[in-house]
């Protein structure tokens, strides 16, 4: 996962293509209208920490609609929330203001592996085992 500081300030204008989906939109509508075809980034915002609805729309871009582009999460983005954003689909976030980037890096190291599949990886650890994958 890409780690943006927030100071780094990289907003869609910065991606050509960009697309930024409100927590409440309906993914299926915009599937069905074509909105996803030809761009490069989809935004998802926290509005704060407790609001989990983008996870869910990362999970659904990723599986049920094939979106292979960058997914990034933006808003209130802290660095305990990292590790399950990138098992979400999310591949770049942008961190919440004072948030360290050195230290949400370090979140990556401390979790190796994983049991359960992922929206990335969806076979269980076992799985992957054998067939030589893990």
């Amino acid at each position: 996962m890409k780690i943006i500081a927030s100071s780094a300030s990289p907003t869609s204008a910065n991606t050509q293509n960009t697309l930024k989906i409100a927590n409440d939109a309906d993914l299926g509508a915009l599937a069905a209208d074509g909105a996803f075809k030809g761009v490069d980034c989809i935004e998802l915002d926290f509005p704060k920490f407790t609001d989990g609805r983008a996870f869910s729309q990362a999970v659904l871009l990723r599986r049920r609609f094939g979106f292979a582009g960058d997914i990034r999460a933006t808003g209130d983005v802290l660095i305990d929330q990292l590790v399950q954003m990138a098992r979400s689909g999310f591949s770049s976030a942008v961190l919440a203001p004072g948030v360290d980037a050195v230290a949400a890096e370090r979140q990556f190291a401390r979790y190796a592996a994983f049991y359960q599949g992922d929206a990335i990886e969806p076979r269980p650890l076992f799985a992957r085992v054998q067939a030589g994958v893990a």
